[in-house]
């Protein structure tokens, strides 16, 4: 049903027949709950209208699941009423209940991942006068750089089923320009020009989580600035992390 192209028509015959109770009943949790001034759609109806545009893209498979589950926990966190209700941490509890979803229906866990870190990050900010380099740097180390243009292609979804008439405004279009702007640089600790059993012979340290959270120090250190991921500076930085205490590392 999901890589077809009425895909969402399916779902639907599904909840019709009574089927989808015994599949995805947290879906027909979103049925007559309404959204807020920024939808036309209750959370069931933008689900689906989600998914059938990620079918009329033709996207791939983890890409129309995260697009029919993506605002799942919204009726789970829903507060308020009308125009000023919220939904505040709705993509984390989604993300936990695809996760529980998903397991239950037996995916591959690969599949899953994708899918559940999708759901997690599809609410991702990006303003073009508001968001620079390093905050696409921490896009791409939250999702991973293979996975930013599926993230991309949930929001062109997600705009699509909340009434936008533009799946792909200039801030996506610019967004873009920036991932591939940025896709050189070191986003993650293995890409650091020191690893774990340097900082552990430089400190003189046993191997510990102590290790890994001061990798992610350096980790943001770089992010903020690419130009800091060399040899002398991460060393430098790194005696200087041996000056603090344990509670200030941590």
């Amino acid at each position: 049903i999901i890589m077809s192209k009425n895909a969402a028509k399916g779902i639907e015959s599904l909840r019709n027949s009574g089927l989808l109770t015994y599949i995805i009943p947290e879906l027909e949790e979103g049925c007559e709950v309404e959204q807020n001034k920024h939808h036309i759609y209750d959370c069931y109806r933008h689900n689906l209208e989600s998914l059938a545009y990620s079918a009329k893209k033709n996207f791939d498979f983890d890409v129309r699941m995260a697009a029919l589950l993506h605002d799942i926990g919204k009726p789970r966190t829903k507060r308020g009423i009308g125009d000023s209700a919220t939904f505040y941490n709705h993509e984390i509890v989604g993300a936990k209940m695809t996760k529980k979803i998903l397991n239950r229906l037996k995916f591959p866990k690969k599949d899953i991942e994708s899918i559940v870190n999708l759901v997690r990050y599809h609410l991702f900010y990006y303003n073009v006068d508001e968001v620079g380099e390093s905050s696409v740097r921490r896009l791409i180390r939250n999702v991973g750089l293979e996975s930013v243009e599926k993230l991309l292609q949930l929001r062109m979804c997600d705009r699509i089923g909340s009434g936008c008439p533009k799946a792909e405004p200039y801030k996506i279009r610019h967004l873009k320009y920036m991932v591939e702007k940025v896709s050189k640089d070191p986003v993650s600790v293995k890409m650091l020009k020191i690893n774990g059993k340097e900082v552990m012979d430089i400190l003189g340290l046993s191997p510990s989580p102590k290790v890994g959270m001061i990798l992610d120090i350096l980790l943001e250190d770089v992010l903020n600035e690419p130009k800091r991921n060399n040899k002398r500076y991460l060393k430098k930085r790194l005696i200087e992390l041996s000056k603090l205490d344990d509670d200030r590392i941590e």
